[in-house]
């Protein structure tokens, strides 16, 4: 054999070792960006609760030494600043409950220590003590915990003095209600740009798992089908913090008043969202029923495959055209529609037998995918603005000519 063709059968040694050194730096490369972007998009996230924070210990700090004589007012900012790291991702009723859990694990703490002194023991009865009178206002959890945890703060790093007990509940008490107004209204967040920021981490994986579903579909490839199913699962949590987020704008656009005018813009997008979500929990139960034709060795038409990567592109159409400002999202509504026309291809076209509507070009499991994603793509049409009767007849309208074409 020549020469020039022995590396092709014993590739050189130092040139396979580079390759690995590159892939490992293309690696690192890689986890460095993705680290980077992480920590921007939590800096952009909560950058502004940073400075709520900031201005609500200031304001606090300054209106317990000035207003409230009180020549060290620790509580009033403390107070403060928990109450807005609070208020960011919660509803503004266990943000009250933080607020009166803080109160009155004072109240009960000044109260008993005169009385019991400090020690093991009293630190938990007077604990239990908070915690039962919480229980007795019918408080929830944020109530019970901050009870409890002030209560031992107090307990324990407090002198039993009884006459710091009214400036200490003043103080938190102020802290709180500057807190609140921080958060309300005088540095209230930008609704709809909170919610965005945190679609972001719901969005991105969601597209890339359909299009990793396709492909693994496309190789009846199972491993990668039910690796994209548990990434499609993982989202809840995502999701659920999308949320609280949407709860929290609703919130600051009902009582800030700087934030008013954005009531009906909020409103739109808050629809947008959670038929966004809707759509992606659909699009896992037909990840589910997938993989489970793939275990029984169904049929998966090439169609069915494109009409998933079809629907992962119409997400990342819609998300870029659902904000008030913009114009109707027409190329995503045609993505979605012709996604539904391909998964009715997939499906097979209808017989003259009424008996057997359909060619069997899919079996059980991909029948009730087949369901599954045309609801999702119903979802998805809502969300782009589309009322609910108007996408169910869009999406009955492209099946009927699917199944008589």
């Amino acid at each position: 054999m020549p020469a020039k063709q022995e590396p092709a059968d014993h590739p050189d040694p130092v040139s396979s070792g580079a390759s690995r050194i590159d892939r490992t730096l293309a690696g690192l490369r890689g986890r460095l960006r993705h680290a980077l972007r992480t920590r921007a998009w939590r800096v952009r996230l909560f950058g502004l609760l940073a400075v709520q924070a900031g201005v609500a210990a200031s304001l606090a700090w300054f209106v317990g030494a000035q207003f409230l004589d009180n020549p060290a007012p620790v509580l009033a900012p403390t107070t403060a600043v928990g109450i807005v790291a609070a208020s960011m991702g919660t509803r503004l009723r266990r943000t009250v409950e933080l607020l009166v859990g803080v109160i009155l694990g004072l109240a009960v703490g000044d109260t008993l220590m005169p009385l019991f002194g400090i020690g093991a023991w009293q630190t938990g009865v007077v604990v239990v003590l908070a915690i039962i009178v919480a229980v007795l206002l019918k408080g929830g959890g944020s109530l019970l915990t901050q009870a409890g945890g002030t209560a031992v703060l107090i307990a324990t790093l407090e002198p039993p003095v009884r006459e710091l007990s009214v400036p200490r509940f003043v103080d938190a008490a102020v802290g709180g209600l500057i807190g609140l107004a921080v958060g309300l209204l005088l540095v209230p967040i930008h609704p709809q740009r909170t919610v965005q920021r945190l679609a972001e981490p719901v969005l991105d994986p969601a597209i890339a798992a359909l299009h990793n579903l396709a492909a693994a579909l496309r190789g009846r490839d199972l491993g990668g089908t039910e690796q994209s199913l548990t990434n499609l699962r993982l989202l809840g949590s995502r999701m659920n913090a999308l949320d609280e987020g949407l709860g929290a704008a609703q919130e600051v656009v009902r009582l800030a008043p700087l934030r008013w005018h954005q009531r009906r813009s909020l409103a739109r997008y808050t629809q947008a969202v959670r038929y966004l979500e809707r759509s992606l929990y659909g699009c896992r139960a037909v990840a589910r029923r997938l993989a489970k034709a793939l275990r029984d060795d169904e049929p998966i038409p090439e169609e069915f495959v494109a009409a998933i990567e079809l629907l992962a592109t119409s997400m990342q159409t819609l998300r870029h055209t659902t904000t008030p400002e913009r114009a109707e999202p027409q190329e995503a509504r045609q993505q979605i529609l012709t996604a539904v026309e391909l998964v009715g291809e997939a499906q097979g076209k209808a017989a003259p037998d009424p008996t057997r509507p359909h060619t069997h070009r899919l079996g059980y499991s991909g029948m009730i995918a087949a369901g599954e994603f045309r609801t999702a793509a119903h979802d998805l049409l809502i969300a782009s603005g589309l009322d609910t009767d108007e996408a169910m007849a869009l999406v009955q309208r492209t099946s009927d000519r699917d199944e008589w074409d």
